[in-house]
């Protein structure tokens, strides 16, 4: 009889994005195929949005309360309940030895197999995914994974503190790449992404327009990974680090 302690442990993926709505609009299609599949996903965004939105009306203050209900919304959404928040500035994020930090925490506090994070190299095709913010939590989660998470002699708090291990992450889902090594087939997880980006309200001010855009640009990505006619698809650059 195998007791608890002895079953087989769920797989686990931490996603770390510059703002709320960017795993949705990036990979919102393979974050459901990750969960519907039993991977446990948890998400650490590093800022709350707050240079966000399109309505002048909303007081600015009320940004990051709303920003991050919308998230914790669309991750819902998607199968994920567990949605981390870092609270640094909108617009003015840098991979600092602090971020580095709080994200090499939240690796250590999660231990996932696997991360996906943004692009740290601007892609001169597609600038939208290049938005500073998304260079500088790229930036910054890769040195969290390499060297920072996995040395105990790095961020000596954590361990020291919080008494946080070291731990190693060998695989990593960069989103926005200006090359792209895996191509999926998000098609039967369409309907989901779009309702996880819609979502955001405070940031879609025409549902129709952006379902229309997000689906053109899905299947333009299909077609680039020479995926079958009429499929959508998510592209990402996949690399092991030993």
């Amino acid at each position: 009889m195998t007791s608890p302690a002895d079953a087989p442990q769920p797989e686990r993926a931490l996603v770390v994005t510059a703002h709320p709505d960017d795993v949705d609009f990036g990979a919102g299609g393979t974050i459901a195929q990750w969960t519907r599949s039993g991977i446990e996903v948890t998400y650490c965004i590093v800022t709350d949005g707050d240079a966000g939105g399109f309505d002048p009306g909303t007081p600015r203050s009320e940004i990051p309360r709303i920003r991050r209900a919308e998230q914790i919304a669309a991750a819902a959404v998607l199968g994920v309940s567990d949605v981390r928040y870092l609270g640094y500035r909108d617009g003015y994020l840098t991979a600092s030895h602090d971020v580095r930090r709080d994200i090499s925490r939240v690796i250590r506090q999660v231990r996932p197999e696997r991360m996906l994070i943004q692009s740290p190299e601007r892609n001169w095709e597609r600038i939208p995914a290049s938005h500073p913010d998304h260079l500088a939590a790229g930036e910054a989660a890769i040195f969290a994974i390499y060297p920072d998470a996995r040395n105990p002699f790095a961020h000596t708090t954590l361990l020291d503190d919080e008494e946080l291990e070291a731990w190693t992450v060998h695989d990593v889902w960069v989103m926005g790449a200006p090359t792209s090594n895996t191509y999926v087939d998000v098609s039967a997880e369409i309907d989901l992404k779009l309702a996880a980006i819609l979502e955001h309200r405070s940031q879609v001010a025409n549902p129709e327009e952006m379902t229309e855009r997000v689906r053109g640009w899905l299947q333009r990505i299909a077609q680039e990974g020479q995926l079958e006619e009429g499929t959508y698809a998510e592209c990402f650059n996949v690399v092991h680090i030993s």
